[in-house]
């Protein structure tokens, strides 16, 4: 995924601004905006995180190691990153100072029976939190309730568990979502491939805009 279709998120989320590229980074397939430290995390698909200024200077670049990463969130109270690993379709938890590895949670792959999180198929590519609860979108073509269906998995974010089942879900309707993130608990679903974004609102259950970004 190219790296404007996350900026998109961070950059235009009141307006759907026309897309603003402020740095090219190989396979970049997930980013997310810290306020602490008023820079963006990128990850790409060759296992590596980057830190960057909001103009694109690259501050920090780790080769976590051989993952595949797709989206990432930011958890500010404990100072963590989450990193979505395609394929294995677990999360990363990494420290934010040093960018070491502290655990990898898994998710319990059904839900109400049905095989949401199919191994070796698409995939988890989007990646939010909110609220103690992490939003990961499978990155699909199928509709609910297939299995490996385009849904968004909510999963209680729980530190002390090594292994996390879906909790709910979101089965918005669209399918190849490839990125989330909330803004003013509002949640925002891209497709890199549609190049669409969607505003969501969680606590409706209801879509309150969908735009074209190109």
């Amino acid at each position: 995924m190219k790296l404007f279709l996350g900026l998109i998120l961070i950059l235009s989320i009141n307006m759907f601004a026309k897309e603003k590229v402020i740095a090219k980074i190989d396979e970049a397939s997930g980013i997310a905006y810290s306020q602490k430290s008023n820079s963006l995390y990128v990850v790409n698909d060759e296992g590596t995180i980057y830190e960057i200024t909001t103009k694109g200077k690259i501050l920090r670049k780790e080769k976590i190691g051989k993952y595949d990463f797709e989206g990432i969130a930011i958890d500010e109270q404990n100072d963590l990153l989450l990193v979505a690993v395609e394929g294995d379709d677990n999360i990363l938890i990494l420290d934010k100072e040093n960018l070491k590895i502290k655990k990898e949670i898994s998710i319990k792959r059904k839900y109400k029976g049905i095989n949401l999180l199919k191994k070796s198929g698409d995939g988890i590519e989007g990646l939010a939190l909110y609220k103690n609860k992490i939003y990961a979108s499978n990155q699909s073509n199928k509709k609910y309730p297939e299995a490996d269906s385009s849904v968004i998995v909510i999963l209680d974010y729980n530190l002390d568990k090594n292994k996390l089942k879906i909790e709910d879900i979101i089965d918005h309707g669209f399918t190849d979502i490839s990125g989330l993130t909330f803004f003013e608990d509002i949640l925002y679903l891209i497709s890199d491939r549609n190049n669409f974004i969607v505003k969501y609102d969680i606590k409706k259950n209801k879509i309150l805009k969908k735009n074209k970004t190109s």
